[in-house]
């Protein structure tokens, strides 16, 4: 089968939350609360109606996704760019590398074609035990931590889609250190 990229609608709010549900399960294990290890179906609705919700489709199989918050929406990131949110791909189908792909898919049409953004956040449990260096390996560098309360220190990555684009939008910016300057190997 073919797979689908597109934005999820609302009517798919009960799959999306059973994926969303399925992919945080092994985090929520390990006991960091991320928002998405728990979310209800009202709060998965609203995630749906607030921010872009990306996601693949194997057949009419939801299979994983990625949230695109924006700068201007309800939830921003620490940046001012856009920030990836509640990535998700389903246990169920280990080796597919469908969280890869829904990623490429997000960041070229989404990121780069639409939006035309220099470059894209997110953060990450410093204390989960694989997902900064994979998202290391996928070009993000660590930026800052942060303690939101949640139980666990966030740490803040950024990738830069467009070199050139960045350099701008750098010099657009009030330098500062949480913004702008890479963090201590430390966090690596």
């Amino acid at each position: 089968m073919s797979l689908d990229f597109r934005q999820v609608r609302e009517d798919e709010t009960d799959d999306y939350q059973a994926l969303i549900l399925a992919a945080y399960a092994a985090t929520k294990a390990l006991g960091i609360h991320f928002d998405a290890a728990s979310t209800s179906r009202e709060k998965t609705r609203q995630h749906i109606q607030d921010h872009g919700v990306y996601a693949l489709y194997d057949g009419t199989t939801l299979v994983s996704s990625a949230t695109v918050r924006y700068p201007w929406g309800p939830l921003p990131g620490p940046f001012g760019l856009p920030h990836i949110g509640w990535f998700a791909a389903h246990p169920d189908y280990p080796g597919r590398h469908y969280g890869l792909k829904v990623m490429e898919q997000v960041e070229r049409k989404i990121l780069k074609e639409q939006l035309r953004a220099p470059a894209v956040s997110l953060g990450t449990a410093i204390s989960h035990p694989w997902l900064k260096n994979m998202y290391r390996k996928r070009g993000f560098i660590p930026m800052h931590t942060a303690d939101s309360g949640k139980g666990h220190i966030t740490l803040y990555m950024k990738k830069i889609l467009d070199e050139s684009a960045h350099t701008l939008w750098l010099a657009q910016q009030a330098l500062s250190p949480i913004t702008n300057h890479r963090i201590e190997e430390k966090y690596d």
